[in-house]
């Protein structure tokens, strides 16, 4: 199935290619990483706003969207080591404002981390814990089963062209016949809980849909995604649950309809870990606060990199 062009170039890393696609200019660059099964469509509204202001750059991870199949498992030291990579090979400098939702805030923190003269900065749009995948609970460990097992089914969906199907039906305009499909496909493993998943497209604009509806019909993606999902134990212990950010600017945004207080209490305390950090609640927004509330994430941005170019400078707290 053809797929549109690539907005920006693929990097090849030897064993594969990945998608980096980069506007405007001004340092320090900010790098998007997206949420665990979403690509550098998830950034569409937010991307160009901040090109106004800085290089803006969006990595397809391995197996997403433009990039390649890539080396398994899909780690968090083998995603900040790729992304490194690309970068270098970009040439786009650091240090880096990084911006991470949900899954990619686990590799941002992971690289700096690791790579803490690399970072100027830190976004984190409700960003994943490393504590609750290190020792998951019951209900976790059964949600990474079924993600796992969802995945496979997927996969092979996708070799047989099923997906295809589902996604064909979806654009036109036959929800119920897509899902029926689906059901099909994963052995009646799909719930109506499952779809909401892929749920967040329906917010993109309908060309970029269409792009992100094809990329979900490839074998690939749900390699790459079932692998994050089954590695999700390791990605989550390379990165220390005390970890300090010292006095790197960090802006914490919480999704309010998703967020109860504790919560918020606990995303509170995460920004509070640098001494430039500050908490944000996005007002009528869910998890997928880049779709929802595109104007939160780009003044988080903006705010940061300010913050980062007048050294000393405290985050806003009123953003």
């Amino acid at each position: 199935m053809r797929v549109a062009p690539p907005p920006g170039q693929l990097i090849d890393l030897g064993s594969h290619r990945l998608h980096l696609h980069c506007q405007g200019a001004g340092d320090p660059a900010v790098v998007f990483d997206a949420a665990l099964g979403a690509s550098s469509l998830s950034w569409t509204y937010v991307l160009p706003e901040v090109a106004s202001f800085a290089r803006a750059c969006a990595v397809d991870r391995a197996g997403f969207a433009w990039s390649d199949a890539g080396p398994l498992p899909r780690t968090t030291p083998r995603i900040v080591e790729e992304l490194r990579t690309v970068l270098a090979s970009a040439g786009i400098a650091p240090p880096y404002v990084l911006v991470g939702h949900s899954f990619g805030g686990l590799t941002a923190r992971l690289f700096l981390h690791q790579h803490p003269e690399e970072v100027a900065g830190l976004v984190l749009l409700d960003p994943a814990y490393p504590e609750d995948w290190t020792s998951p609970s019951p209900a976790l460990r059964a949600l990474v089963r079924r993600g796992a097992q969802l995945c496979r089914y997927g996969r092979l969906a996708a070799r047989f062209g099923i997906t295809g199907l589902v996604a064909g039906l979806a654009r036109a305009g036959a929800p119920g016949g897509a899902r029926l499909a689906a059901f099909i496909a994963s052995r009646g493993a799909l719930r109506r809980v499952d779809e909401e998943v892929m749920a967040p497209a329906a917010k993109l604009p309908p060309d970029v849909r269409a792009i992100a509806q094809r990329f979900w019909t490839q074998p690939k993606f749900f390699e790459a995604l079932g692998s994050q999902i089954e590695s999700i134990g390791a990605s989550a212990a390379a990165i220390p649950v005390s970890q300090d950010f010292g006095d790197v600017p960090v802006v914490v945004v919480s999704g309010e309809t998703n967020s109860d207080a504790g919560q918020l209490g606990r995303q509170g305390r995460l920004a509070a870990r640098s001494t430039r950090g500050r908490h944000l609640i996005a007002e009528r927004s869910g998890h997928w606060i880049p779709l929802d509330r595109p104007d939160v994430v780009v003044q988080a941005v903006r705010d940061v990199v300010a913050a980062t170019r007048r050294p000393g400078r405290t985050v806003p707290a009123d953003l």
